[in-house]
């Protein structure tokens, strides 16, 4: 396995489906992937976001593998590359323990731990990843569950922000504002969703290879930047805007078999 996806971000329908899913109104779960996460489940080579977590590694192969690779067995976390560059400490992890490598990694736009697997509604992390690999959808499903299962989903429901960080981030969830942060951002999101069509144009123009910055829904200056660049490359009216032309050229490179929009 290579572990490269589709790419497929969130669409209007898969939102619902997840918000369907916890009974919970879009900008709440929103502000839990504002505040809680990435923010968008892909990387450039359309290989689902992870983080390969050495300590976790440690403690599922019992320190097995600590004497000959110590950088990917360590009972202190750290060893961090970031990027598509945490595929190379996994794909070492796998050629060690290939089971314990994928529970040990978080993975998608939730960063759910592939150790949770039975609570984010699969039968095995190889399960999991697989279903990662398919779509932005799948990904936040995996961590809607992981809310439910967790017993969250009432907090998310009630907007209590506090007992919501408590579960979600554990006791010292106020040393990093968690719970101020969740509240401030739920607000926000009631008066200013992102457009998830916008997002998906900034999908395309980062697997395009252009710099659109973060994938967020938001028409700002990098992503205005990005289009100019790929309406220049391509031949297509400057107008720094997503218009039909350009949005149409963008998803037909990028998503080849549709974007469900």
């Amino acid at each position: 396995m290579d572990f490269q996806g589709t790419g497929t971000p969130l669409t209007e329908a898969g939102l619902d489906r997840v918000c369907t899913a916890l009974d919970v109104e879009a900008p709440a779960l929103w502000a839990v992937v504002t505040v809680e996460t990435r923010g968008f489940g892909f990387l450039r080579e359309k290989k689902p976001l992870i983080l390969f977590e050495r300590h976790i590694f440690h403690r599922r192969t019992n320190a097995r593998f600590a004497a000959i690779a110590p950088h990917l067995s360590d009972p202190i976390p750290g060893g961090y590359l970031g990027g598509a560059a945490e595929y190379g400490r996994l794909d070492a992890a796998i050629a060690l323990d290939r089971r314990a490598a994928l529970e040990s990694a978080s993975w998608g736009i939730g960063q759910v731990m592939g150790f949770n697997h039975q609570v984010a509604g699969f039968g095995s992390a190889e399960e999991m990843v697989a279903a990662m690999l398919d779509d932005e959808t799948k990904q936040l499903l995996a961590m809607a569950n992981f809310i439910r299962g967790n017993g969250l989903g009432g907090a998310l429901r009630r907007h209590d922000w506090t007992a919501f960080a408590r579960g979600y981030n554990g006791p010292d969830f106020a040393k990093n504002d968690y719970d101020t942060r969740l509240k401030a951002a739920h607000l926000e999101l009631q008066v200013n969703f992102p457009d998830l069509r916008l997002r998906a144009v900034q999908a395309a123009l980062l697997y395009a290879g252009f710099e659109p910055g973060p994938v967020d829904g938001l028409l700002g200056k990098r992503t205005r930047a990005a289009l100019l660049a790929f309406q220049t490359k391509q031949g297509l009216a400057q107008t720094g805007d997503a218009n039909s032309d350009t949005e149409a050229t963008l998803f037909a490179a990028a998503f080849p078999d549709g974007l469900g929009i």
